[in-house]
């Protein structure tokens, strides 16, 4: 007893210094860590074309090309115009613009090189490229191909290396990376050729897209550089560290309140994975954002889950009459598949999404994959060893674990009708409320300048401005006048100049905001200056977000197929997981939510939340499905299953629900916008996963048995047919 009891003691005191030792490394590291430009700023660059009218394809086709460059130095960095001629770059992490003005500034660097990569020509001989499409030979009916247009020059040296290297490989190279590798089938001469061997015309586009970026004769010369401040301010960082802690604080209490010594096992692994967390982000240099923020929020959302999901199980266990010791082990047991299956399925989703979003959906699921590895980690590794820690010091009576008894079903079934006609009233009015915006204001969302674009003004004020007083003083008053939370503002190190970026003003508006800032701060009307700026979030980056979402989507759909073996599971899943989005968006619509870069990020959040939520209820339904018999009546698996896994919702829901809730009530404006559609995901999943996704698996396999008794009774009709017909033909 006292060997048991010593080994309790030395595995608790090790986990706990595992604690202390990655909190201090964490805490420590805390300011190595890099963040974005909302958060910590960087340095913002302005360059301006060198042709004082160059094309708007010329613009769109350098701004892409930077974009490329710059993720180099963040995935967080943004590219955006200014005016007509002007490029601004804004990079996180970095204060030393005259490191990156040369790389940045050069028109690119394409080239065509031999199968040895002997460079054989330069991309400025191509005068143009475009995706475009052929009849095909053999099967297919169509091909699609990218045309290109070479210079005089570039014709004559095109002839010559092609003539050389008929039946070769000639390599394309962009960045030192080699984009396309075609053969040359015969000498071309006349300045025009083709690339074929395209799958799709976005292929041929990419590349098409690629060539131009190389190819561009469009100079650039630095304008202006500067260091400038965070654009959220400083008072977003402390505030909301603060609501974290607070919100932290809040969790610890209810998981120790709500499950006795496993609440306070789950609290003591849920502060390791804070300090782990930190320091690997940290190590692996991760950019962390607004966005990055909402992938740690909802991964700490899932380690609370994997928690409750075990602990729940536990419950059932020791309610079943088993000791404490049989219920942990078969606890943990039980609860694996769930776990695994939720944390798998959304880890698939933040791999895709890192693999083929850009910018901040990149960030975002950089921090969901790091955070749901460490969540799996410290649930299942250093719960379980913190509980079997307290079990051997002598917590051993069930009083310390709680007891959950089976209770009888609820017809959550009964009420499916309802709820169905509840929710497509709720995505029929968000369609309504868009038609409305359209009608009257142009667009149907509230997009903000990160979608938009919009105006930049610059202040140089009298006095420097510290980062509380732009957040605490100027912010209100350029709110008065744009009615609109979605401002970023910038401070230029070193000197008076503010940066105020809003929403595209009218002639009116800016003279009212100048006139504002005249009057509350006596700025001189003189050193107030203002441009049109494009969208941060540029075409690419949001089709490269949708592209991502419908790959991940199709890679979570296949995955819980396999581990359902039943396609009207993840059919299920992923009408529950549209659900949802669906449903916040009516709130977008309805409130004018503004939309910008972290509108992406609380898709994304509420996405993995949905799937994982759900993903529980299947887990439990399969359980009960192979305990109670094929022969079972399928709406009482449904209603048990929904009534077991209820408690383990509604306290998941709560955990995640109370972070983001201090977020919202301590968090400056800016925070809050975030905040509130995160809030009013967490509660729409918690209802989908209760009340939608168990219905809609119901009525799909009820509609197909239903299909098929009906046609064994048609075919048992037609043999019953075809021997009375036989016996009719004997006795003729």
């Amino acid at each position: 007893m006292k060997s048991s009891k010593g080994k309790g003691l030395l595995g608790l005191l090790a986990i706990i210094a595992a604690v202390a030792v990655f909190g201090w490394f964490g805490y420590s590291s805390m300011n190595d860590i890099k963040l974005g430009l909302d958060l910590a700023g960087g340095v913002s660059i302005t360059y301006q074309a060198v042709d004082e009218n160059p094309t708007a394809e010329q613009m769109s086709d350098t701004i892409y090309k930077l974009q490329q460059r710059v993720q180099n130095y963040s995935m967080e960095s943004e590219v955006y115009q200014e005016g007509s001629n002007r490029i601004n770059i804004d990079i996180p992490g970095v204060s030393d613009a005259n490191a990156i003005l040369q790389e940045l500034g050069k028109p690119g660097s394409l080239s065509f090189t031999d199968e040895n990569f002997n460079v054989l020509m330069t991309g400025d001989m191509v005068a143009a490229a475009k995706a475009g499409m052929r009849e095909g030979n053999g099967v297919r009916s169509q091909e699609y191909v990218v045309q290109l247009t070479l210079t005089d020059e570039g014709a004559k040296t095109f002839a010559e290396i092609t003539q050389a290297n008929i039946g070769k490989q000639i390599a394309i190279i962009y960045d030192n990376k080699v984009v396309s590798a075609p053969t040359v089938q015969s000498a071309i001469t006349g300045g025009q050729c083709e690339i074929t061997g395209m799958k799709t015309y976005e292929v041929a586009e990419n590349l098409a897209s690629t060539i131009r970026i190389g190819s561009l004769s469009l100079e650039l010369q630095e304008l202006r550089s500067n260091v400038v401040g965070a654009k959220l301010g400083q008072e977003a960082i402390s505030t909301s560290l603060k609501a974290g802690a607070v919100g932290f604080g809040i969790v610890v209490v209810f998981m120790i309140g709500a499950y006795l010594v496993p609440g306070l096992a789950a609290s003591i692994a849920l502060a390791l994975y804070v300090g782990l967390v930190l320091v690997l982000l940290s190590a692996f240099e991760i950019t962390l954002t607004l966005p990055g923020v909402a992938g740690i929020i909802l991964s700490i959302g899932m380690a609370v889950d994997a928690n409750v999901i075990i602990f729940t199980r536990i419950k059932e266990e020791i309610g079943l009459g088993k000791t404490v010791k049989s219920a942990i082990k078969s606890g943990f047991n039980k609860a694996l598949s769930a776990i695994i299956d939720g944390n798998v399925t959304t880890l698939i989703a933040a791999v895709v999404l890192y693999w083929r979003g850009s910018g901040t959906v990149k960030g975002f699921a950089a921090t969901l994959a790091l955070g749901i590895i460490l969540s799996m980690f410290t649930a299942l590794v250093i719960t379980k060893g913190a509980l079997k820690a307290f079990y051997a010091l002598g917590f051993e009576d069930a009083k310390f674990y709680g007891v959950k008894k089976d209770k009888a079903a609820a017809n959550f079934l009964g009420k499916k009708t309802i709820c169905f006609a509840l929710s497509l009233v709720l995505i029929g009015a968000g369609f309504l409320f868009m038609g409305l915006n359209q009608s009257s204001t142009g667009s149907v969302l509230n997009y903000s300048l990160d979608f938009k674009g919009g105006t930049s003004t610059n202040v140089t004020f009298k006095e420097d401005m510290t980062l509380e007083e732009i957040s605490g003083q100027v912010v209100p008053v350029v709110e008065s006048v744009t009615k609109d939370a979605g401002i970023q503002t910038q401070k230029v190190a070193g000197t008076n100049e503010v940066i105020i970026k809003t929403r595209t003003l009218t002639v009116e508006e800016r003279q009212k905001l100048n006139q504002s800032l005249i009057e509350n701060f006596g700025v001189e009307e003189a050193e107030i200056t203002a441009e049109s700026i494009s969208a941060a979030v540029s075409s690419e980056m949001k089709r490269d977000a949708v592209i991502a979402v419908i790959i991940a989507t199709i890679c979570m759909l296949i995955y819980i197929w396999f581990r359902f073996s039943d396609v009207r599971f993840a059919a299920s899943a992923v009408l529950a997981l549209l659900h949802d989005v669906l449903v916040v968006l009516t709130f977008y619509a309805a409130f004018k939510w503004s939309v910008g870069s972290t509108f992406i990020a609380c898709m994304l959040t509420i996405v993995g939340y949905s799937i994982n939520a759900t993903i529980v209820i299947f887990d439990r339904i399969r359980e009960n499905l192979k305990e109670m018999g094929s022969r079972v009546n399928l709406a009482e698996v449904v209603n048990t299953s929904i009534t077991q896994t209820l408690t383990r919702s509604i306290n998941t829901s709560l955990t995640t629900f109370i972070m983001i809730f201090a977020l919202f009530l301590m968090g400056v404006s800016s925070i809050r916008e975030f905040a509130l559609p995160l809030m009013v995901g967490i509660v729409c999943g918690t209802y989908s996963s209760v009340c939608v996704t168990g219905g809609l698996w119901y009525v799909m396999t009820t509609s197909r048995q239903k299909k098929s008794a009906q046609q064994k009774a048609e075919l048992k009709e037609a043999q019953k047919a075809e021997k009375a017909a036989k016996k009719e033909n004997k006795q003729l």
